[in-house]
């Protein structure tokens, strides 16, 4: 599977290759913040998972929010929509709130789910389980 395959769903390698593909959209990122992934659908539409937070702009309303003691609350409702092309994740925020992410809906939607399941995921390691699954990533790279 193949991100250019996607209409409007990507990962990237670097914050270089997010800006090459949106140069128009601004972005304040921290000094050590990297893009993960994306669903854009157009400047005023969009979702953004970093290293550090998610970001959603929807009808050119941004919300952003940090994941740290986040939960998955919902993968989006792909019943009965057959015909729509994304629908809405929902993480439910440390202080109670909600923050939507729009996800491109077909085989692209499991970019934004796994995207911001494995960044809340990772927030919540301690220093010893992070390390241990880097050990395990660089050993099977190796293999």
């Amino acid at each position: 599977m193949k991100p250019y395959d996607f209409k409007w769903t990507k990962f990237y390698e670097s914050n270089s290759d997010f800006q090459d593909s949106y140069s128009g959209l601004q972005l304040s990122l921290t000094e050590d913040e990297l893009v993960i992934c994306s669903t854009v659908i157009d400047y005023d539409n969009y979702s953004i998972v970093t290293t550090q937070r998610l970001i959603t702009k929807e009808k050119g309303i941004e919300n952003s929010g940090d994941l740290d003691r986040a939960t998955d609350k919902l993968y989006g409702d792909f019943k009965g929509h057959k015909g729509d092309t994304f629908t809405f994740g929902l993480v439910q925020m440390d202080d109670g709130g909600d923050l939507k992410y729009f996800i491109e809906t077909g085989k692209a939607s499991m970019i934004m789910i796994h995207g911001v399941r494995t960044l809340i995921k990772s927030q919540q390691m301690t220093n010893t389980q992070a390390d241990n699954v880097t050990r395990i990533w660089n050993r099977k790279s190796e293999s």
